[in-house]
């Protein structure tokens, strides 16, 4: 009989603390929609590979480790996606699904590109990817997966992650083989979290899309070529016991992983860590497109001048800085297809960028400490007109805060690079928003900022 994984650890009770895997829980929802899979692919590959450690006789630390580095394998995607729709002339969140599901042998990855690469782009720019992935195909694959892994240790990292979590996260493209990428080490060189990750990940990317005979077919096809051949004699001992596939399928499976947390390890998360999160998703939303560097963290430093020039309260200030940083990470849900577009968007693909702002309310509202930042964040396209998206609010419910944040984002979007136009000058910047002040955006917050430019507050 299948033991509940809730029968190892304790539940910390303690009122008013904000528990790690819970935020980290709900942004990796954010990382799903990246990576093209299905609501809550991380949860369940950190339950896979939680069940496979514990199986393993891990405990403590090197646990916990585990935990975090599955549940956020993730963090470093967004970094490639531009590069990955432009080289496959694609919708890089389509892209990035079927590439998980082809078979592991090199005429597997042949018939990925045939069918795949540029099926929807013109001839000629389909022709142009197919020669190029000829000729440079492996560079361009190593790059790919080198500046994902790269970039998810740097984040993980930044969030406070021990090194083992940052290597196991840097190490998930390795295979047992040698075949992996971007490195090609191999065996026990591989770090155990990196192997069980993998596992984890290809076991629920063939359950979500095919079924648990599917799942099981293929970690048992790439034992000892993709993986560790001791975790999938785990992994086929966890998933031929009763109660293994049912619970991963439960609709409380992401409440089920918060106890998870090894009650020893609990973190209380303070309002230093808070920012520190913050700012570290700003970095996974900004990597998603190239003409979007630092984007996140500059609004959120513009946004905080402005409220602290209109008097706001430091509390007041600093949550919505974090909602600031986090106002676009909807956008890891839109195809960089559609990010990355030189020219105007159609009505489809328009719909698809406007649901980035519901994207980014409903991801920051299953995080309950920063409940009160979702329907700030996600309304930082709405107008005090009415005739903003995606509620079509006006300035009789429209928050301070919000207002703030439209702003913002609109000075900093307008004075950098963008695929349909260069950054505009200072001055021009300000006269489009002077002409639309008190009709979109709030009169008070444009004069704020055109006060804080000439006093030189924001170089």
């Amino acid at each position: 009989m299948f033991q509940s994984s809730r029968a190892f650890f304790t539940t910390n009770e303690h009122s008013g603390q904000s528990r790690l895997s819970e935020i980290l829980g709900a942004f990796s929802y954010a990382l799903d929609l990246t990576e093209g899979q299905t609501a809550g692919h991380s949860i369940r590959a950190c339950w896979i590979g939680t069940q496979v450690a514990m199986a393993l006789g891990l405990n403590g630390e090197e646990l916990r480790d585990i935990y975090y580095a599955v549940l956020l394998k993730d963090l470093g995607c967004s970094a490639n996606a531009a590069r990955v729709s432009e080289m496959f002339a694609g919708d890089d969140r389509k892209l990035k699904h079927d590439f998980k599901l082809i078979g592991p042998q090199p005429e597997d990855f042949g018939a990925f590109v045939a069918s795949e690469v540029g099926v929807d782009a013109q001839a000629e720019v389909r022709e142009q990817a197919l020669c190029n992935l000829a000729e440079n195909g492996g560079a361009i694959m190593t790059d790919i997966m080198a500046t994902r892994c790269s970039r998810g240790a740097d984040i993980a990292r930044q969030l406070r992650f021990s090194e083992d979590v940052a290597q196991a996260i840097g190490h998930l493209d390795e295979h047992w083989d040698g075949s992996g990428l971007p490195l090609g080490i191999a065996g026990a060189d591989i770090h155990l979290g990196g192997r069980i990750a993998l596992l984890a990940q290809v076991a629920d990317v063939f359950y979500s899309a095919k079924g648990k005979d599917a799942a099981i077919a293929e970690i048992r096809s790439r034992a000892g070529s993709w993986f560790d051949p001791e975790l999938c004699a785990i992994f086929e001992k966890l998933s031929a016991a009763s109660g293994f596939w049912e619970e991963l399928a439960l609709d409380d499976l992401a409440e089920q992983l918060w106890e998870l947390e090894p009650a020893a390890q609990y973190v209380t998360v303070d309002e230093d860590y808070l920012d520190d999160i913050s700012s570290a998703f700003g970095r996974v939303i900004d990597a998603k497109s190239p003409y979007t560097a630092g984007h996140s963290e500059r609004v959120g430093l513009i946004a905080d001048k402005i409220a602290e020039h209109l008097g706001m309260a430091d509390d007041r200030r600093r949550v919505l800085r974090r909602a600031a940083i986090l106002h676009d990470v909807g956008k890891l849900g839109v195809s960089s297809a559609i990010l990355e577009k030189p020219g105007k968007l159609d009505a489809d693909e328009w719909q698809v960028m406007q649901s980035h702002a519901t994207h980014t309310t409903n991801i920051l509202g299953q995080i309950g400490v920063m409940s009160d930042m979702a329907m700030i964040a996600g309304s930082h396209h709405e107008r005090l007109d009415g005739k903003g998206y995606p509620l079509g609010l006006d300035e009789r419910s429209i928050a301070l805060e919000s207002r703030i944040i439209t702003v913002a984002d609109i000075f900093d979007a307008l004075t950098t690079d963008r695929p349909y136009r260069s950054a505009m000058p200072i001055g021009k910047a300000m006269a489009i928003l002077q002409s639309e002040a008190g009709v979109a955006v709030d009169q008070r917050c444009v004069e704020a900022l055109q006060d804080l430019l000439a006093h030189g507050q924001l170089s």
